[in-house]
């Protein structure tokens, strides 16, 4: 059986919108973080999520060695932060995508951008083997949400903006 090239992939999948999230990993010692798309709602009992990090990447090893994470859900204002933590944006010598960025932290430590629409954080309940990602599934121990912002959405290799619908009474 023949496969699909990877180029025919993407160009493929560029039509399917998804939210934009960030995850963060992070110790007294260390943090890391990547913008992510394919993140989503596994399990409401137990709350599970999910969400595929490239295993090739200073996230996805941390994630797997400390056992946590967080995620950061965007809102259509945060384009620069996804971005920036998708590594579009060069950084300064010794500078890291969290500078000038505020974080919190919950539950776990894993640091949560102050900014995002809503957020989860996580400790690993499994992880899969996906090829080329780590395919991980998240107990959420904590979330939240700052309000009522539209999400980011990414869409034919842009950034685009729902629009709302404004209730009638």
């Amino acid at each position: 059986m023949e496969m699909v090239d990877p180029q025919t992939m993407r160009d493929t999948l560029r039509f399917w919108a998804s939210g934009v999230a960030v995850v963060t990993a992070g110790d007294s010692q260390r943090r890391a973080g990547m913008t992510v798309s394919a993140f989503n709602s596994l399990s409401l009992e137990p709350p599970l999520v999910l969400v595929c990090l490239f295993k090739d990447t200073t996230t996805a090893q941390l994630v797997t060695e400390i056992k946590h994470f967080a995620i950061s859900i965007l809102g259509e204002e945060h384009a620069y932060l996804s971005d920036r933590f998708a590594g579009r944006i060069s950084l300064q010598e010794n500078e890291d995508r969290f500078d000038g960025v505020s974080t919190t932290t919950a539950t776990t430590g894993s640091p949560i951008l102050t900014d995002a629409l809503a957020w989860l954080d996580c400790r690993i309940h499994k992880v899969h083997d996906g090829s080329t990602h780590w395919i991980m599934c998240g107990e959420v121990l904590a979330a939240g949400h700052g309000g009522s912002d539209a999400p980011l959405i990414y869409y034919d290799r842009n950034y685009r903006s729902l629009m709302l619908e404004t209730e009638h009474t």
